[in-house]
């Protein structure tokens, strides 16, 4: 099972220069629910969701969500063993909810804060770049 951080979703939706490889959306994909509210919060910032909002729903139809449930908003708010961004430490806290619940899962993220923080957590990083 592979975590999508907003970075991936984003560069997919954006076709930016870097974009996650095609074998990533044949795998079990699972995210926060907040990556939903950062996608549409940007899609609406930037002007595109006329253009690009069935292919955001598109994308989020493939996606588990994963709530921000008490015990993840919790652990957000404990240390992670390097700095973090606000939202970036709800994602973590749900990859590591995920993990000790004994779930298998990697992280695919763009975001070399969260890459080193996972890693820091032992949760393994799926390489976009493939």
């Amino acid at each position: 099972m592979i975590y999508l951080d907003t970075s991936i979703a984003l560069a997919q939706l954006l076709a930016e220069d870097r974009m996650p490889p095609a074998q990533l959306w044949e795998e079990t994909l699972i995210t926060s629910r907040l990556l939903v509210y950062e996608l549409w919060t940007r899609l609406h910032g930037r002007g595109l969701v006329r253009s690009h909002g069935d292919l955001a729903q598109n994308l989020l139809d493939r996606l588990a969500l994963v709530e921000l449930a008490p015990d993840i908003l919790a652990r957000a708010l404990e240390p992670f063993p390097s700095p973090v961004r606000t939202l970036d430490a709800l994602h973590l806290a749900t990859l590591d909810f995920l993990s000790k619940k004994n779930q298998e899962v990697q992280l695919a993220s763009y975001d070399e804060h969260m890459v080193t923080c996972a890693r820091l957590l032992a949760i393994p990083v799926y390489d976009p770049f493939q």
